[in-house]
Formats: C-alpha cells, sequence, structure tokens
C-alpha cells in the first residue's frame, strides 16, 4: 500500500503532509502515558506486517493492520503509523521520505473512520463485535487502497490502470485483514477487554 518516492505531484504531497499532520497532533492531543506502550506495539507490529509486500507498478499489497490499530487506538492510529512508517523509510527505503504523509493518511485515515464507525456500533451492541470487527478490518484495508488509487489519479489521470489494478489486488487482503482483526479483538475481549476502549465503554453502562 505503499507509494514509492518521485512518483506524487508537488501539491498531493503537500497536501498529505497537511493532512498528516494534523491527525497526528489531534491523536497525540489526546494521547495519555498509560497508551503509550500499546502505541508501540501496534506501531512495531504495523511495521513488522507491512514488510512483507508484493510490489505493484508504483505501489504494493501486504499487510496492514489499520483496522485493529484503529480499534484500539483510535486518532493515535495517525501517531503510531507515521512512526513505523518513518523507520521502513529510513531504514529499508520502503515508501519514502516525501511520500510519507500521503502514505500516513492513506493508512491512518481509514483506522480512525472504522473506530468512530464501528467502535460506536460495538458499544451500542457488543454482541455484534466479532462480524463488526471483521468488517473493520476488511473496510479499512478497501478505503486504504481507494485513497492511494486517488493519490495516483490526482497526480496523473494516466494512473487509473494503475489504480484499479491496487484496488483489486487487495481484495484478498481485505478478506485475511477481516478474520485477523475479528480474531484479535475475541481474543482481547477474553485476556484484556481494557484494552478496547468501545468494550469498556459498554461494561460501564456505555450502551
Amino acid at each position: 500500500m505503499h507509494i514509492s518516492e518521485g512518483v506524487l505531484s508537488g501539491p498531493v504531497l503537500i497536501s498529505g503532509m497537511v493532512l498528516a499532520a494534523a491527525g497526528t497532533a489531534i491523536g497525540l492531543r489526546n494521547l495519555d502515558y498509560d497508551r503509550i506502550p500499546r502505541i508501540g506495539i501496534l506501531s512495531a507490529s504495523f511495521f513488522v506486517a507491512s514488510l512483507i509486500h508484493v510490489p505493484i507498478g508504483v505501489a504494493s499489497v501486504h499487510l496492514i493492520l489499520n483496522g485493529i490499530v484503529g480499534l484500539i487506538l483510535g486518532w493515535g492510529a495517525f501517531p503510531a503509523i507515521l512512526v513505523a512508517l518513518t523507520l521502513q523509510a529510513v531504514l529499508f527505503q520502503f515508501g519514502g521520505i516525501t511520500a510519507l504523509g500521503v502514505n500516513t493518511v492513506i493508512m491512518a485515515s481509514p483506522a480512525v473512520f472504522c473506530y468512530f464507525l464501528f467502535g460506536r456500533l460495538m458499544v451500542r451492541k457488543p454482541s455484534v463485535a466479532i462480524p463488526a470487527a471483521f468488517a473493520a478490518g476488511a473496510l479499512s484495508v478497501l478505503l486504504a487502497a481507494i485513497l492511494l488509487g486517488l493519490a495516483l489519479i490526482f497526480t496523473e489521470e494516466g494512473f487509473i490502470k494503475v489504480s484499479t489494478l491496487v484496488v483489486m489486488a487487495n481484495l484478498p487482503v481485505m478478506a485475511v485483514e477481516g478474520v485477523i482483526t475479528a480474531l484479535c479483538v475475541a481474543f482481547l475481549k477474553k485476556v484484556q477487554p481494557e484494552m478496547l476502549s468501545w468494550y469498556s465503554q459498554s461494561e460501564g453502562g456505555g450502551q
């Protein structure tokens, strides 16, 4: 899902930087010290999972785990994903420094969106937590692929075929991410439900 260095136009890169900075600022403002280890763990998980990738033109297909990152961290997904992408770009030249803002927005925005969409649903109906987690994992990948395609199209309309290919290639990843996210939520509900803020709210009468 990373976009390579030197592909995107200046306006797209600048827009990505501004949006990533705004999302990261919100995430840091809402961050409490107790959640810092949690962000570190999820950032490391994202870092490892997305290193195993299949190049497709100017982008790549790989596991993202942004669904589970979003469900656990909410806006904290922005700083967590930004740190992981920065390390990947510096250590392995995976993605790029100039594309860092766009890549962060591509992966973190769907995470936050799914947090608000499915997290609230889980608060109202905890019984649907597992299918909702699957939907969050799958949808976060689909939205990330669409955002990547839009970034390429806004750079050059000739990228529309590549954008379509990226979206299609991520369809199997959607199913895998959905299963992983559902399994993670089911596991955390049993062993450490406090990691799931929406679950804690429902247990406290947030329904």
